[in-house]
């Protein structure tokens, strides 16, 4: 939408001002000035969907990364005023209050939160398998529209555990480092450990972790 691109626009503009010699990475534009080891990862609005339907559930969310490791996180949403940040090895916030993951025990007793990529249609079967055995297996799963912010509600105990899949780097690099120094686990869905370029994250408050794999498992079945 021209909001995604007039968001974007501002915020490269604002850190070219800054740090000239950086490259970015943003979802409009895709990489500029790659060669540098400072990288900004940027979704300038993560949400569209919800945004064009004036559901308040976006967010702009903006990582910096240091030879590939990710350092500092933002994910701000403009409606309800909502600013998570973290530093790495510095601990998570919200709104400058420090913020950890919930401290539930079980899937039975989890409230979850996932999302459907654009292209869902194509991987439909695994996309409703995944899901229904979470449904089944925990007190509830919601479906909200925005990546970043899943990650953020399950950094503050909102949500017990996220999972998706065909994600992009834009869409994780902020929200996994706030949940990651709020005390989340974070693996792809075979436990291998979380890299921004992978396309499958599940995120939860570490004690479903291992439950939360064997739900998201495909039969041979399927």
């Amino acid at each position: 939408t021209e909001a995604d691109t007039e968001s974007e626009k501002i915020i490269i503009e604002t850190i070219k001002a800054k740090f000239s010699e950086h490259s970015i990475l943003a979802e409009e534009s895709g990489l500029n000035n790659g060669n540098s080891q400072s990288k900004w990862i940027i979704d300038p609005l993560d949400g569209t969907t919800n945004f064009t339907h004036q559901l308040g559930l976006f967010a702009v969310s903006i990582a910096f990364a240091s030879n590939g490791i990710v350092k500092v996180g933002v994910v701000f949403n403009p409606v309800s005023g909502e600013l998570f940040t973290a530093i790495k090895d510095s601990g998570a916030t919200l709104n400058g209050r420090r913020i950890k993951v919930s401290k539930v025990n079980t899937v039975s007793e989890s409230l979850l939160i996932t999302g459907f990529p654009y292209n869902h249609k194509k991987i439909i079967k695994a996309l409703m398998s995944r899901f229904s055995n979470c449904l089944r297996a925990s007190q509830g799963v919601r479906r909200l529209g925005s990546a970043a912010l899943d990650l953020c509600f399950v950094s503050c105990g909102r949500f017990d555990g996220f999972w998706e899949q065909n994600l992009n780097p834009w869409d994780t690099a902020a929200g996994a480092l706030i949940a990651q120094e709020a005390g989340a686990t974070i693996t792809d869905f075979s436990n291998m450990p979380f890299d921004i370029y992978q396309k499958e994250i599940l995120a939860t408050n570490g004690k479903i972790h291992q439950e939360m794999l064997s739900l998201l498992e495909l039969k041979d079945t399927l």
